[in-house]
């Protein structure tokens, strides 16, 4: 049986479908990392390398601007309360994948990039579907 995927809310104007995804393993770790790092919000901004991965960052330590996509917003279920997360795009990357929904997910091994997770010895992956 597959794991339940937390969707995040749909904030990309005239969508009808949420175009962002969480694992449970992702959820899990997001509320572990916040207890470390307090809240939290992720970048995918293209490129080479782990420059493909969504990064992970205390929020508002990435900045973003006038280009970049709020894709969706997520609530993090936990027992001393929500806790918000934004996932952001650049604006270059999305027109590349604005027909596909993302879901992120956690794999083993350590990513080169400055995503909070990475002293974990996991590292988000982000998973593609077409948009139906």
């Amino acid at each position: 049986m597959a794991a339940a995927l937390l969707d995040a809310s749909i904030t990309v104007p005239e969508e009808t479908q949420s175009r962002v995804a969480l694992t449970a393993a992702a959820v899990d770790l997001l509320l572990l990392l916040w207890q470390r790092h307090g809240p939290l919000m992720f970048h995918q901004s293209g490129g080479c390398c782990d420059g493909s991965s969504p990064m992970c960052f205390p929020a508002g330590e990435f900045l973003t601007g006038d280009q970049d996509v709020l894709l969706g917003r997520f609530e993090l279920a936990d027992p001393a309360g929500s806790k918000p997360l934004e996932f952001w795009m650049s604006g270059e990357q999305f027109t590349h994948w604005r027909h596909t929904h993302l879901t992120v997910d956690v794999v083993p091994g350590r990513g080169s990039g400055f995503s909070v997770e990475a002293p974990e010895g996991v590292r988000f992956l982000i998973r593609s579907r077409l948009i139906d």
